[in-house]
Parts: structure tokens; sequence; C-alpha cells
């Protein structure tokens, strides 16, 4: 098939074609090359970032290690003197360097006790001895540990006998930092014969991290050799493995593997959101230790090629205005050309097929027989224009544009003005008869509605007339409403109409709460048994108010609630516009329905009184009979139970003090009474130990008291406490099991702590 093409489209085509064609190629190859140079160079800044800090971080913890290294090799060579004179010689030394070293929470030294004592014959035991930071001083603390046994991460460090980093833990007395421990070992005659340790705190690696960002959304982590995040800036990873935190991504990169073989390593991952990121780790090696660290930098893709990305914009926008620029020029050209023979031929095609609009009026300026032949075709369809754009604004529903007439012979004019004036007549009848239909809809509605709020509350009287008066003035849109109901008295006979509900209703001090009849306007609307309707209202009548101000209404309807000729009640309605006369038909009717459904109230609430009253007396006297009869059994019971159970507690005391050690606390921590069988034990009198606190007992070691310290704020919480103790009594050692119970009152409050020791050595 042969394409049709215009003079303008050719010139277009080749020209335009061509041109992009060049342009598009040029582009390609330079944004490709640039692209590529810029990844690589993206990659090489991250990769150096990441070693550069690493070997920073790594230059730290050396630091301190030489410390350490230094302090354990001083204190060989001092060993040899009396252990006063070198025991204050090290405490001397730890002193002066703990205080140039904040970022060490403590250093401490332990030794092997069969060193030390020649009569120690055991593969465990050691001297322990530390220099800690607490509350910002320094404090330190002397023991005997590993007596039983060594504990695995000593034991772990004494098989090593070299230099260990710790896997990261948490320290309580530093209220959850992160921290480690380097140790030196002391090795003589190539036996292990102790260890100097350094408690380091890793706070400020997360500073230094968070300060890694060669790009601006890239982050840094740190990993310690078993993979625990040291350093990150989500918080929620922070001391999580990263086999815990990240499963499958570990997996799938063998990123733990590597970091424990100590050796750099990158890869690009694609996360969950499909966004590509370049991960590189640089290894940390910790002095002579076989569990280097690892430092990790983040970058996505989009950084990394951000700065290639907006050289490839620029080009692209260098390229694309350039382009804009071309085709303007051919553009205009073309324009030049043939718009004139396109404006003439668009005029004509459209009058072709019945388009007519006051845009076919166009005019080309050329100056020649193409000029003129516009001019006249334009003349010519400026009459059926008009027509055509009276014609759509009818349809548009505007009915009231006018069309002059061209001549007095004007049959279409006429024509269409006819219909304009049908289509008026037609549209005013369909509007009355909307809004006759409106009122029926809404009288309809109202009714089911209120007859709804009739059915679901006739059985309670103040509720009904409650949401009846509510409903009211809401659905006819006025301001204030009240119902009053008529209320007979039964001793006096007299009979007065009671406000029983209200809705806004704020009235002055013309204002009444109960009428009797003929008395007021409620009085004689029951009076009339007739409606009665107020236009012009006296100024202290009622008063609107709102939470701008008050004002009088201007309208009040006040309608009686009939049923089989007896006056129910009175509704009363204030608006400050006055109802319309469907408002009222339908205020009159519902009066009808309120008052039967008044009557049924009444008459329900009156039978349901006598019948309560009935079955009130009569449970009554049954209920006082069964009570009586209750009352003897309970009191028979309670006294069989009380005996029973003196003497159950009484032979369980006995069995407790004959088994057991017993000892009670105040909630201060003082004792006040234990009994002969713990005295017995400690070998001591009643008086010495009265009055004495749980941390002053001469057998409980430091770190005894430290434990019993947090054990106790527990047992002040109401909390049961359990622990097995190891004390020396009389030169001999005991494991006791110890129970620690709070005893509360009868309001829930402390009063005392009992403890239960029982003596499990030989067990």
């Amino acid at each position: 098939m042969k394409l049709s093409l215009s003079i303008r489209q050719k010139i277009l085509i080749y020209i335009l074609g061509s041109s992009f064609l060049v342009f598009s190629i040029v582009f390609y190859i330079i944004s490709a090359s640039s692209r590529e140079l810029a990844y690589e160079q993206a990659v090489k800044l991250t990769d150096s970032q990441a070693l550069l800090n690493a070997q920073k971080i790594e230059s730290w913890i050396n630091e301190d290690f030489a410390v350490t290294r230094t302090l354990a090799s001083a204190f060989l060579e001092y060993r040899q003197l009396p252990f006063d004179q070198w025991q204050k010689l090290i405490q001397a030394m730890y002193n002066r360097v703990i205080k140039t070293t904040p970022q060490i929470d403590a250093y401490w030294d332990s030794w092997e006790l069969s060193n030390l004592d020649p009569k120690w014959d055991k593969p465990y035991g050691r001297y322990f001895y530390i220099v800690y930071r607490q509350d910002n001083a320094f404090k330190t603390k002397s023991e005997l540990r590993s007596l039983n046994g060594d504990p695995v991460t000593y034991e772990n460090m004494k098989k090593a006998a070299n230099e260990i980093v710790v896997e990261p833990y948490t320290s309580e007395l530093q209220r959850g930092q992160m921290m480690t421990t380097l140790s030196s070992p002391f090795i003589e005659n190539g036996k292990f014969i102790g260890l100097l340790g350094a408690d380091l705190i890793l706070t400020r690696f997360q500073s230094l991290v968070n300060d890694i960002k060669p790009y601006p959304n890239s982050f840094a982590m740190l990993l310690s050799n078993q993979g625990v995040f040291l350093a990150h800036p989500d918080t929620a990873i922070y001391k999580k493995k990263i086999e815990d935190a990240f499963p499958d991504f570990n997996e799938k990169y063998k990123v733990l593997s590597q970091i424990q073989r100590g050796k750099a390593f990158s890869f690009t991952h694609t996360n969950a959101l499909g966004e590509k990121i370049y991960y590189t780790f640089a290894p940390i090696h910790i002095g002579k230790t076989q569990t280097p660290w690892s430092l990790g930098v983040a970058v996505p893709i989009t950084d990394i090629l951000a700065k290639a990305n907006h050289n490839y914009n620029l080009s692209f926008l260098i390229t694309f205005f350039g382009l804009i620029i071309i085709i303007g020029i051919v553009m205009l050209v073309s324009k030049q050309i043939t718009n004139p023979i396109r404006t003439i031929t668009q005029i004509l095609q459209d009058v072709a097929k019945g388009k007519v609009s006051e845009k076919l009026n166009l005019k080309v300026k050329t100056h020649d027989e193409i000029s003129i032949m516009v001019q006249a075709l334009s003349s010519s369809i400026e009459g059926i224009s008009q027509k055509t754009e009276f014609a759509q604004q009818i349809g548009s529903g505007n009915l009231t544009i006018d069309l002059p007439l061209l001549s007095n012979d004007d049959l279409l004019g006429k024509s269409l003005l006819e219909m304009r004036d049908n289509l008026k007549r037609a549209r005013e009848e369909d509007e009355k008869r909307k809004i006759e239909e409106g009122k029926k809809r809404w009288t309809n509605e109202g009714m089911a509605r209120f007859g709804e709020i009739l059915r679901q509350n006739n059985n309670n009287l103040t509720l009904l007339s409650e949401e009846l008066i509510k409903n009211l003035v809401w659905y006819l849109n006025t301001s204030v409403g009240g119902v009053f109901i008529l209320n007979e008295n039964a001793e006096t006979h007299e009979k007065t109409f009671d406000l029983v509900a209200m809705f806004a209703y704020d009235r002055n001090r013309l204002m009444k709460r109960s009428y009797h009849f003929a008395e007021g306007l409620i009085g004689a609307c029951a009076a009339e048994r007739d409606a009665i309707i107020l236009k012009e209202i006296p100024q202290e009548y009622i008063e609107i108010t709102s939470g701008l101000g008050g004002t009088n209404p201007n309208y009040i309807i006040i309608v009686p609630l009939i049923f089989e000729d007896e006056v129910m009640g009175v509704i009363e309605i204030a608006s400050l516009q006055e109802l319309k006369d469907h408002e009222v038909d339908f205020l009159k009717d519902l009066a009808k329905s309120i008052a039967s459904t008044l009557h049924t109230v009444k008459v329900n609430t009156l039978t349901a009184e006598l019948l309560m009253k009935s079955k009130e007396q009569a449970e009554a006297m049954a209920a006082q009979e069964e009570e009586m009869r209750q009352n003897l059994e309970e009191l028979q019971a309670t006294q069989e139970e009380a005996a029973r159970k003196s003497t159950e507690l009484e032979g369980l005391a006995n069995a407790l003090n004959a088994s057991a050690f017993v000892m009670e606390f105040d909630t201060g921590g003082f004792v006040t009474n234990l009994n002969d069988s713990y005295l017995e034990f400690l070998g001591t009198h009643r008086d010495d130990v009265i009055g004495l606190h749980y941390a002053d007992s001469f057998f409980l070691s430091d770190a005894d008291k430290l434990a019993m310290n947090k054990i106790w704020k527990d047992i002040l919480k109401g909390i049961t406490r359990k622990q097995k103790i190891k004390v020396k009594v009389k030169g001999q050692e005991f494991l006791l099991l110890e129970s620690y119970t709070p005893i509360f009152d009868h309001s829930g409050q402390i009063v005392k702590i009992l403890k239960i020791a029982m003596d499990i050595t030989s067990a």
C-alpha cells in the first residue's frame, strides 16, 4: 500500500529523522562509557573508605591491646617481689593507666593458685584482682575464684594461652552498653600461670561507624568474629547476630564465614524492594588473636551512579534541546510553506462533515487568492454558527438564551425559539411535581422513622420522650423542643402537664416545668385540644442559645397528644424559621401516634409496677428465711475450719523449725527473728543477729552481696526468689538452698520477708 504523506510530513520525516538518528548514536556511546567509568571509581572509593576506617578501628583496639600486653610483661618482671610490695606496685600502675584510658571500663589480673601457693595441688583455683569504674569513681576488689572449677570463658582463655579478644557482651554495670575483653596471658617457662584483661567499652565505635557515609544514603556496620552487630544505624539490629537478623542474606553470600577468614570481600545484593546495594567488608585484625572482626559499608547502586546519572541527564538535556531547536526551525519553515494550504483544506473538510462553529471563521493573511477564498467561506457559515450555539445552549439547559432572527423569513430561527418556549413550560411543571413528591417522601420517611422509635422505646416513658423530642427537633430542623406528659396525682387527684424531656431547651425566668389545664400556652393547648401556632413571640418568652450567643425564636407550635378524646400530653417546638404547611401536618399526624404509644406505655408501666411489688414482697420473705438458714450453717462450718487450720499450722511450724533454718526480715532488710535451728547452725546468740542487715552478713562475699541486692529488689516487688549460696561457718564450708518469700497483709502490702534455708551440702 502506497503511503500518502503531506508536504510538511515529508519535510519533518526526512530532516528530523536523520538528525535524531545521528544524535542518538553519539549520545549512547558517550553516556555508556561515562557510566561505566563512574561506577568503577565509586566502587574503589567505597572500598578505600571501608579499609581506611577498618584500619582506624584496628589501631584503636591494638593501642588498648598494647597497653594490656605491656602491663602483662611488667607484672611478670615484678612477680618475684614479696606479695605485699608486688600488690602495691601493680595497684599504682593500674591507677595511672586506667585514668589515661577512658575507653577501658576495668583492668584485672588472674593468677593460678597452683603458681602462688605450693600447697595448692588442684588444676583450678585462682587469685583475682580488679580495678574498675563505678559512679565516676575508681574502685578495686580482690578475691579467690574458681575454687570448685574454672568457668567456661576463663577455661577457654586458659587453654588458648594466647592473646584473646572475647566476643562482645552486654554490661549491666554500664547500663546495657556493649563491651569486650582483651586478655594477654602470663607465660612462664612455657607454662600458663595467669592472664591480664582489659574490659573495653565499644560505644565510641558506634559514633565512628555512624559517621562513615561516602554517599548520602550509604551506611556502615561493625561485626564481631561471630557476626554480632557492634555498631549499626538501625537500633533494632544492634547487638543481634547476622545469622539471626539476616539468615538468608548471610547464607547467600557466606558473610560470617568470610569475616572469620579475615579477608576483604564485596558483592552486590538486591533487597526485597528491588534496590541494588553494593556491600564491601574490610577485616580488622586485633593483636595476635585469631578472631578478626570486620567493618562493612553498604551503598545503594543509585548513589554510586548518581554522578553518572547526572552526566547522563545533562547529556540527554543537551541532546534533547538540540533536537528541539532543530525541530523548531524545521517546523517554522514548514509552517510558513504549508499553513495556508492546510488551513483552507481543514475548513472545507469540517464543513463537508457538518462541523460548524466560530472556530471555522479563520483568517489567512497571505494577501492572495487563498485569503479571499477563506473570507468568503467564513461569511457563509456565520449564520449557521449562531444557530448551532443557540441549540447547544438549549441542550445544556440554558432556556433564557435569545436568538436574533436574520429576517422575517428565518423559519429555522423561529422554530428554535418555539422549541425553547415549550421546553421552559415543561421544566416548570416538572419542578412543581418534584416538590410535591419530595414533601410526600419526607412525610412517609418521617412517619416510618418515628414509628420505629415508638416501637423500640415503648416500655420507658422518659427514654421514649427524650428520643422523640431529640429526633423531632433534628428532623424538623428546628432549635428547641419539649414534651409535657399528663400527670395524675393519686392522692390529690390533681392533673398537671409536667416537662419530662427537652432538647436544646434553655428557657429564661418565665419558663415553667408544670402546667395545669388552661394554664399558659401548654394548658390552653390541652384544654382547647387543638394546635397553637405563634408567629409573634414575646421578648422574654424563650431564648435560643449557642456558642455565639442567644436569640429569640420567630416561630412556636404547640400540639396536643390526644388518644380516644383524652389528652395524654403536649409537644412544644420553637424555631428561628417558620414551619411549612406539610411539616405542620406531619407534626399533627405524628402526635396521634405518639399519644397512642404514651397510653400503652402508661398502662404497661402501671401493670409492671403492680407485678413487681407483688413479686418483690414474696421474694423478700423467702430470701430472709434462706439467709437465716445459710448464716447458721456458715457459722458452724467456719468454727470447724478455724479449729482444723489452727492444728495444721501448729504442726507445720513445728516441722519447719525442726528441719530448716528460718529467719524473718523487715522490708528494710533487717533481721527481726530466727529459729533455734538457725542459731545453733551459726553458733551465735540471738541478740547478735537481731537487727543485722542482710548485706552485713559475715559470710557473704562482695559478689554475693551484689547478687543479694538484685534479689532483694525482686522480693520487694512481691516475687519469691531462690538461690544457692556457699557459706563458711566455724571453718567448715556449707552449701545452702535459700528461699525468700514476701508476706502480705490483707491490703496487699508487704509486711515482712520470710527466709527458709536448707543445708544441701551432702545432697
